[in-house]
């Protein structure tokens, strides 16, 4: 730098230019809307995991045939007919 010199500082905007360092609201919705689906996505992929690595867990231990009175497995066709 020479002597006499005058430094100058070129990170001050313009008059035109205004620094705008805050989201606005369209674009704060539209971060927890996608914040919200990443929860979303995170919860199904856990419970896929969890019916894959155990798929009978959830199934109940009766059969559809256990509530019909006087009949045996399997003879529901012929009490339709």
């Amino acid at each position: 730098m020479m002597d006499g010199e005058i430094f100058t500082a070129t990170s001050v905007p313009s008059g035109n230019m205004t620094p705008n360092s805050s989201m606005t609201l369209e674009q704060k919705t539209t971060f927890a809307f996608v914040i919200l689906l990443f929860i979303f996505l995170g919860i199904l992929i856990v419970r896929c995991f969890r019916i894959l690595l155990d798929p009978y867990r959830s199934m109940p231990t009766s059969t559809w045939a256990d509530g019909l009175d006087g009949l045996e497995k399997g003879q529901f066709d012929y009490a339709l007919a």
